[in-house]
């Protein structure tokens, strides 16, 4: 005992330590499933100090503590980060954010597992089911002087809404008894709940599939960004190898704001874009090559898309990632349209349809040689960076990407006279 009330003091004097953790955990999973189009309420605690020290107790006599170290291997939940889906059948996109976003200690615990109830009852109903993982914060997402965070072990539990509040009862009830032992009569009562609570999930299965049928049906117009990130999941499934994931869509939220300030958020204008996609020569996420035609097709909806990522950088929590790059380079940006433009231009002399001007497509045009390319693709991922990406390149890489992109630009020119 004297060891189990020597680890719950440090604790208690550490407390806010792993409170932080466990909020920019919940801050970076909750910003990356909104923008994602993924409906779920993410929380953040640090564990009790009265409820860690029933949990010790309980478990000594099991575990038979010998030193400070034994307990901290065996109390994972220190910091916890909860995600309760509104759709339990997306665990396997949060599956894919969490393993992207965070340092995955080990593989996630799999529930159901063996019931651990009374054996005055025998449970019918299959109990909590949910994932349960180990993770550590990435430094680079993370200011210089949170860094201190990412040593912080935290336990991010994944299941749905009514899951996670039926394992709050169960939980505190019957694992964690407050108020004594239950009878066997209200063991079958949180049973026959559980049962409520799998069929509840299977209605909520329903009603995921019944909203993507209505977001399908022609000329509908998206209410928010959820319904055009489940349009586009079911939409690209005929194009890509496997199912399309919430990483493959990427920021839904930047797309539909964007769609939404030019008027183009309907099933019927956005399909013909993603017909257009390029699965199999660009790895990059659905959303920003659909921004990218969008652009393309009207340059001057660049700087509506400026005040877009503006608003988002607003909205988003000084706490978590580097800002993102929200003042566009008008240098670069200007010699990025002037170069659509050559394109277009060259389309129609040559009866093309090139598109966007990526390396592989100005090949097609058969007028560019090696040299030129590579500093075309050299100028557009840096493109792609400041139109989407976290952070804005050094002054020195701009000004190599402006002049590469002004290279390409003059070799393109002069075939057009």
């Amino acid at each position: 005992m004297e060891l189990i009330e020597q680890f719950v003091g440090g604790y208690q004097r550490e407390i806010d330590y792993y409170d932080q953790a466990s909020r920019l955990v919940a801050q970076q999973l909750d910003s990356r499933l909104q923008a994602s189009g993924i409906r779920a309420i993410v929380t953040a605690r640090a564990k009790q100090p009265k409820r860690l020290l029933a949990k010790l107790q309980q478990r000594l006599p099991t575990k038979r503590y010998r030193s400070l170290s034994d307990i901290t291997e065996d109390i994972v939940d220190l910091a916890g980060t909860r995600v309760a889906l509104y759709f339990p059948a997306q665990r396997a996109d949060v599956d894919a954010l969490i393993r992207d976003q965070f340092r995955i200690l080990g593989e996630p615990r799999r529930f159901p597992e063996d019931s651990s109830h009374p054996e005055s009852y025998q449970k019918r109903f299959s109990g909590y089911w949910a994932r349960h993982y180990r993770v550590q914060l990435n430094d680079s997402l993370l200011k210089e002087e949170q860094h201190r965070y990412c040593e912080a072990k935290v336990e991010v539990q994944v299941a749905s809404v009514l899951m996670h509040a039926w394992a709050e009862v169960e939980h505190d009830l019957v694992y964690k008894p407050l108020s004594g032992d239950l009878s066997r009569d209200e063991l079958a009562i949180l049973d026959e709940l559980n049962g409520l609570v799998l069929a509840g999930e299977i209605a909520l299965e329903r009603l995921q599939t019944a909203i993507e049928a209505r977001v399908r049906s022609q000329g509908h117009a998206f209410a928010n960004h959820y319904e055009l990130a489940s349009y586009l999941f079911e939409s690209t499934k005929a194009l890509m190898k496997v199912g399309p994931t919430a990483r493959m869509l990427g920021e839904v939220d930047a797309l539909f704001e964007l769609a939404k300030e030019l008027g183009i958020a309907t099933a019927d204008r956005i399909a013909p874009l993603i017909r257009e996609l390029q699965t199999d020569s660009e790895d990059r996420p659905i959303a920003e090559q659909i921004i990218d035609q969008i652009l393309a097709i009207d340059p001057s909806s660049y700087h509506v898309y400026a005040g877009v990522k503006e608003e988002k950088v607003q909205a988003r929590s000084g706490d978590i990632e580097p800002p993102l790059a929200i003042a566009v380079d008008q240098g670069l940006l200007s010699r990025w349209i002037e170069l659509e433009r050559i394109v277009h231009e060259l389309e129609e002399k040559r009866g093309l349809n090139i598109g966007r001007p990526t390396s592989g497509k100005l090949r097609l045009l058969g007028i560019v040689d090696a040299a030129v390319l590579g500093k075309l693709e050299s100028a557009r991922k840096i493109r792609n960076q400041v139109i989407h990406g976290s952070a804005m390149p050094t002054q020195e890489v701009l000004m190599g990407a402006r002049t590469d992109l002004q290279t390409v630009i003059d070799h393109l020119q002069s075939r057009l006279t």
